[in-house]
C-alpha cells in the first residue's frame, strides 16, 4: 500500500463553473451568439458536485463564469451557504491573450462586481480562460490587483500547444509588484519538465494511480500543497456532442467522461482538501506584504529569482 499523505498538508480543491459548449474548444461550434438558445446543464451537474463535496465533507474554491452566475443566482448562493469559496473566471470565457487592457479590465471588474452581489462575500481569487495568462501578457496579472483581485490561478508552467509559461515557477509566487499571488497549475518536475498533474484533461488521460502518485510525491518529497481543477461538464458523459467537432477536440474533451466522478470519488478519500484562499493563506498574505515595502519589480525578475527552486 502506497504511503499516507502527510499529516496535516491540504491541497486546494477547484471547480472552473461553465458549461460543455462554451470551452475555447467548441468556439467554431457553438458560437457565442447561439449561448442563449443551447440548453444548459451546468446548473445540475454544479448541484451534483456539491453533493459529492457534501459526501466527502470538502470544501472548494467555485472559479465561476459571470455569463453563468447571471443566469444561475441561486447556484451561486447555494455554493457560498455551503461554506465554499466564490471565485472569479471571467465573465464568458474570453481567452485572456485575445483581449487588450482595458477589455479584460471591464471583463474581470464586471464579474467580480457579479458574483459580490449575488454570493454577499468579497471576491478574491480569479482563473483565466485556459489558463490564458503568459509570458505575453503579464500586464493582466496588474489590472486583476488593480481590480482587488488577491490571487489568480492563472498560469501553467508548462509546454502546451494551446497554453503554458514554461518558465515560470512551478508553486505560488508574487506578481504585479508583490501586490498578487499568482499560484501556478500544479505540476510535477519529471525527466526535465513540467507535467500537469493538477486536473483537467490529463486526469482524464492518465490511470488514477499516477495522479495519486504525483500529488503524494509533491506533497511528501517537496513539502508543498497542490490543487486540482476540473470542470461540471466532465462528469457530465451524456452531453450534446455538436457536429464537426475535430478529432483532437474529441479525444481532449470526451476522453473517459464515464470514468470521472470514480476517480474523484478516489481523490476525494485519497487526499486532504479544502478552498484555495484557505489553502494558501500564508501565501496570499505573505507574498504582497512582502513586496509592498520594496520598489516594485517585473514579474520577470520574479520569475527568474525563483525559477531556480522550481524543480524537485
Amino acid at each position: 500500500m502506497s504511503s499516507p499523505v502527510p499529516q496535516g498538508v491540504v491541497n486546494a480543491m477547484t471547480v472552473d463553473v461553465e458549461d460543455y459548449f462554451q470551452v475555447s474548444a467548441m468556439e467554431p461550434h457553438v458560437p457565442r451568439s447561439a449561448w442563449e438558445t443551447t440548453p444548459l446543464r451546468v446548473e445540475a451537474n454544479v448541484e451534483r458536485i456539491l453533493a459529492l463535496f457534501a459526501e466527502h465533507e470538502v470544501k472548494a474554491t467555485f472559479f465561476t463564469l459571470g455569463w453563468v452566475a447571471e443566469r444561475h443566482p441561486d447556484m451561486v448562493r447555494r455554493i457560498v451557504a455551503e461554506g465554499h469559496e466564490l471565485a472569479s473566471h471571467g465573465w464568458e470565457h474570453i481567452r485572456v491573450t485575445t483581449q487588450q487592457p482595458e477589455a479584460f479590465r471591464a471583463d474581470v471588474t464586471r464579474t467580480k462586481t457579479l458574483l459580490e452581489d449575488l454570493g454577499g462575500v468579497a471576491v478574491n481569487g480569479y482563473r483565466a480562460a485556459s489558463y490564458s495568462i503568459g509570458r505575453d501578457n503579464l500586464w493582466a496579472l496588474d489590472v486583476l490587483a488593480d481590480a482587488g483581485y488577491r490571487y489568480s490561478s492563472s498560469i501553467a508552467p508548462i509546454r502546451h500547444d494551446l497554453y503554458g509559461m514554461p518558465e515560470a515557477p512551478r508553486f505560488a509566487f508574487a506578481a504585479a509588484g508583490g501586490r498578487l499571488a499568482e499560484i501556478p497549475v500544479t505540476t510535477l518536475r519529471l525527466a526535465g519538465r513540467n507535467i500537469n498533474c493538477g486536473g483537467g484533461g490529463w486526469f482524464r488521460l492518465f490511470p488514477y494511480g499516477f495522479s495519486r502518485w504525483a500529488l503524494r510525491r509533491i506533497n511528501r518529497r517537496e513539502g508543498q500543497s497542490g490543487h486540482f481543477y476540473f470542470h461540471p461538464w466532465e462528469i457530465d458523459p451524456a452531453q450534446p456532442r455538436p457536429a464537426g467537432v475535430s478529432a483532437r477536440t474529441r479525444f481532449r474533451h470526451y476522453l473517459n467522461l464515464s470514468r470521472m466522478e470514480p476517480r474523484l470519488r478516489l481523490l476525494l478519500r485519497d487526499f486532504q482538501w479544502d478552498r484555495m484562499d484557505r489553502v494558501f493563506a500564508r501565501q496570499i498574505e505573505s507574498l504582497g506584504s512582502a513586496q509592498q515595502a520594496q520598489p516594485a519589480v517585473t514579474l520577470a525578475g520574479e520569475v527568474a529569482a525563483t525559477a531556480g527552486g522550481a524543480g524537485p
